[in-house]
């Protein structure tokens, strides 16, 4: 507290502005010049946040992340801007206009949905973490959208308010929570106060198991840039039981229609690698509809296929090579085609891709991608180029 209160002063904002480029190999001879005329805690916390904010650029762009503040968890926890942005813009077009926002972390989902033109209440019961996400609302201008309140979110009253979105605490001391009802507060109580909202939205974890889905909510993955982010659980949508896979940019959105799982069939010319909301939203039956194909393994996501087809939910291959799993015969192959940039990927393979490369050592001109996988239950590796 002491740290974000220092600086928000005007040394303190001045100092962030002149030590916001700071690189990690400068810090020390930077420290030593600004404490001649600074105290030695201002420049402490003025350098920390200079690398929590370089650390932010990725999640929230150099604009904003030079703007806010942050701590080391806020980083860690918060919401990448472009899914945020996605997620509020969805609240808007269901008719939302204000929304409590419990578990507010830094602000970032408050901030995307204060841009949406939605009025926040953003909740948060560390002090620490509830003033970032007040000072990063006025540092952003969204004051007056965003009310952010130190409180146990579990007694916080939310009935004045369109909706609620929900983030639970997915770390503790020892690191990733993975067990929903360890989450702080638990699934299970934010899955009670959903119940009792018009509409809600559950930000989890993305290996959320399927069966633990209420029967009532709607399952959304999110991908962005071909990274899974999260799950998102709905209430109030009007859809209960839906599976949905959506990709960002975009978005994309796949709708599951609960379709058999596909044949496994022989290697085809064509390989698909499905994006991995849509594999986590166990919709690879709904991609292989797509491209008339089926499946490599009866346990493995790679569908394969005869024709080209463009789909949006899987990046294409095609494929030169089916062989089974031989280093030897590999590297020869390799060597043969002049292959210096090989991309390794692998699925039911317990080969590392580091691994394979220091093996085959790939030397010329020309690419390819391997991967390492079983055709029907056999290691195999199969190699190919992207589509494109």
């Amino acid at each position: 507290m002491n740290d974000l209160a220092l600086l928000l002063t005007p040394e303190g904002r001045a100092l962030l502005d002149e030590v916001r480029d700071t690189e990690p190999a400068r810090e020390l001879a930077v420290a030593t010049r600004l404490r001649r005329d600074h105290p030695a805690e201002l420049v402490s916390a003025a350098l920390g946040q200079a690398r929590l904010r370089q650390r932010a650029v990725a999640k929230f762009g150099p604009e904003d992340a030079g703007r806010m503040f942050f701590t080391p968890n806020g980083v860690e926890q918060s919401t990448r801007a472009s899914v945020a942005a996605y997620r509020a813009r969805r609240l808007t077009e269901l008719g939302v206009t204000s929304v409590a926002d419990l578990c507010c972390g830094i602000g970032g989902d408050a901030i995307a949905l204060a841009r949406a033109g939605i009025r926040v209440l953003a909740v948060d019961r560390d002090p620490l973490t509830a003033a970032a996400a007040r000072a990063n609302a006025e540092a952003l201008g969204l004051a007056e959208l965003i009310e952010v309140r130190e409180a146990d979110v579990t007694e916080v009253d939310t009935a004045g308010y369109d909706a609620v979105f929900a983030d639970p605490a997915r770390r503790g001391g020892r690191g990733r929570v993975f067990d929903p009802e360890a989450y702080s507060p638990p699934l299970s109580w934010a899955v009670e106060a959903a119940r009792r909202t018009p509409l809600a939205a559950l930000k989890i974890a993305p290996g959320i198991p399927h069966e633990i889905v209420p029967p009532e909510a709607e399952a959304e993955w999110i991908s962005d840039g071909g990274d899974v982010k999260e799950a998102v659980l709905w209430f109030g949508t009007g859809a209960p039981g839906t599976v949905r896979a959506t990709l960002l940019p975009g978005p994309r959105t796949l709708l599951g229609r609960g379709l058999p799982d596909p044949a496994v069939r022989p290697v085809g010319r064509y390989l698909y690698e499905p994006d991995g909301a849509v594999i986590r939203a166990h919709l690879v039956a709904e991609v292989a509809e797509e491209v008339g194909g089926g499946l490599l393994d009866a346990t493995i996501a790679y569908v394969t296929a005869d024709e080209p087809r463009s789909t949006p939910y899987a990046t294409g291959y095609e494929i030169t090579d089916h062989l089974p799993f031989n280093v030897k015969r590999l590297k020869a192959l390799l060597r043969e085609r002049g292959v210096g940039t090989l991309t390794v990927k692998k699925r039911g393979s317990a080969v590392e891709p580091e691994e394979l490369r220091r093996k085959v050592r790939p030397q010329g001109p020309n690419a390819a991608t391997v991967f390492l996988t079983r055709v029907a239950g056999a290691p195999a590796m199969l190699i190919g180029q992207p589509l494109g």
